[in-house]
């Protein structure tokens, strides 16, 4: 079996990956061809994969807010879209072959099991890829701050930021606003905190740099980006 760069990482997967080209909803072939990549490490390389999945396509915690509505109950309403992403990966992933838990941070035990650290290490260990959804059950923190800390929380080597809409790692500025936006092949936390780069909260990467947990930005649905990135390959941003 190949050697990888990291022998486990988190993936981070946004909502808006999920509702493909139309922008809401889920798109059953782009779920699929993430299924695949992930499918594909995990067998091929002998990496152990979690994976926290946001639920922007479905609904956004902060567009509740904009409209009148109490925060808690927003933010509240966006884990629930992310634990209806999550089974909707859990049985992609299983038809094709790769035994997966759905984790969620909220209690609902007829759909998947609650989130206990030391459970995942060991779903982790016997081969399976684990999927933590709901955040981190609790409002005002993002899905990018509970990918950092569960990558943390089960000892990952790396997390792996996806990203979409051909956006290939951290610019400059914003490359579909600004055309003289440059791509940054490897940039430090410092830099996104003092620059205010659009990568992660503050949160989450303040959580990396504490816990020297290097982050790779990249676009999720290019192709063969994950086995690359975990081949050694200088695909996208490294954040570290």
């Amino acid at each position: 079996m190949p050697r990888a760069r990291w022998s486990r990482v988190l993936l981070k997967v946004s909502g808006e990956v999920f509702a493909g080209e139309a922008g809401y909803g889920i798109d059953g072939l782009v779920v699929q061809q993430i299924a695949s990549e992930i499918a594909e490490v995990r067998h091929d390389l002998g990496v152990d994969i979690a994976v926290v999945v946001g639920g922007g396509n479905i609904w956004r915690g902060r567009t509740g807010v904009m409209s009148g509505m109490d925060r808690v109950q927003a933010d509240h309403m966006g884990m629930l879209a992310t634990v209806i992403n999550a089974l909707a990966l859990q049985d992609t992933l299983e038809r094709q072959g790769t035994e997966t838990r759905v984790q969620t941070a909220i209690g609902m035990a007829q759909v998947a099991e609650p989130y206990i650290r030391r459970r995942a290490l060991r779903h982790l260990e016997k081969g399976r890829v684990v999927i933590f959804a709901a955040g981190l059950g609790d409002p005002f923190f993002t899905t990018d701050s509970a990918a950092a800390l569960r990558a943390v929380e089960i000892e990952a080597d790396a997390l792996l930021k996806g990203t979409h809409s051909g956006i290939e790692g951290v610019y400059t500025a914003d490359p579909r606003e600004d055309p003289d936006a440059e791509l940054l092949t490897q940039v430090s936390y410092i830099d996104v905190l003092n620059r205010g780069l659009k990568v992660m909260d503050s949160t989450a990467i303040t959580l990396c740099m504490d816990n020297d947990l290097p982050i790779v930005v990249f676009d999720l649905l290019a192709r063969g980006n994950v086995r690359s990135i975990l081949e050694g390959a200088d695909v996208g941003t490294l954040v570290g």
